[in-house]
Order: C-alpha cells, then sequence, then structure tokens
C-alpha cells in the first residue's frame, strides 16, 4: 500500500526536525517550505531535508519573526509515486531555500507575513538576488508592527462643516 505524500511527508520531517533540536515554529516553516518547494511544477523528484542553517528566530511585540536558510537534497523517489525508503543521491541537485516568516503572538501562532526563494546556492549568491531576498525578509520582519494596522471603516473619515 502506498500513502500519499502529503501523510507520511510531514510526519517525517517533524521526526527529523525534533532530532534536529529545532523549535516548534522553525519545524514549521520547514515544513511549508518543503511542501511550497515540493508544489512547483518544474519539481519532478522528492527532496529531503539535508541541512538547516542560519537559523534566527526574534520575539517582539508583533510576534515572532522566523530566518532560515533550508538545503535540500534530490532523492530517488518521484515526487507523483513516493515510497517509505527514498535513497538520497549524493551528487545531484541540492537546492537551497532561504525562508522568512512572521507569526503573530497568538496560541497557535497564524502567518502574518511570509517569504521563501528556492534556487542553487550559486543563483542565490548572486548580488541582486541577495539584497532582494533581504528586503524581503526585513519587510517580513516588520509586518505587524504599528504601520501595519489594517484599515478599519471610519479610520479616517473627517466631516467639514457647513459654511456659517
Amino acid at each position: 500500500m502506498r500513502l500519499p505524500v502529503s501523510l507520511w511527508l510531514p510526519l517525517a520531517l517533524a521526526v527529523a526536525a525534533v532530532a534536529a533540536g529545532q523549535s516548534p515554529l522553525q519545524r514549521r516553516v520547514v515544513r511549508d517550505v518543503l511542501e511550497y518547494f515540493h508544489g512547483r511544477s518544474n519539481v519532478h523528484f522528492l527532496f529531503k531535508e539535508r541541512e538547516v542553517d542560519g537559523v534566527t528566530e526574534r520575539e517582539d511585540p508583533s510576534g515572532t519573526f522566523v530566518q532560515l536558510r533550508l538545503v535540500l537534497a534530490q532523492t530517488t523517489c518521484r515526487k507523483q509515486a513516493p515510497q517509505r525508503h527514498c535513497r538520497v543521491l549524493e551528487n545531484w541537485r541540492k537546492p537551497i531555500c532561504l525562508a522568512c516568516y512572521k507569526f503573530d503572538t497568538s496560541g497557535v501562532p497564524k502567518v502574518l507575513d511570509k517569504y521563501h526563494n528556492c534556487g542553487s546556492s550559486h543563483h542565490l549568491a548572486v548580488k541582486e538576488i541577495r539584497q532582494r531576498d533581504e528586503a524581503e525578509c526585513r519587510a517580513v520582519e516588520e509586518a505587524g508592527k504599528g504601520g501595519d494596522m489594517p484599515y478599519l471603516p471610519g479610520m479616517f473619515a473627517f466631516s467639514r462643516g457647513l459654511p456659517a
């Protein structure tokens, strides 16, 4: 019996993440990034988490900001027909994903804003892309702070008096 990826992949990731000593929010970001990566049309094989580095987790009154780089490794299994034991292909593609997430402060944290960019290490090292990634991550970190107040009806309603 073959199980769909959506059933066994999150469980496998959660087990691997607990072993790596990641916080629950970091595990959630890793899971979301893998789902995003596997959802792309140009990805035909399953990828496994190889390494998580550059982890930053900061809390402020508006929520928790998590930034990390996720190094993936291609496996022998196709995305459409996953198997339990997928061997990692050592000398094949190893894309890197940069992920920046901002969570609110509720009991079950909701994503306020997010940004991810996946590509080869050469692609992410290009100066323009690196600068764009940094700017996007700064914007994500600012989500939920005072300047991001949602517009509510009547917030900027001004009455204009009749001439006397």
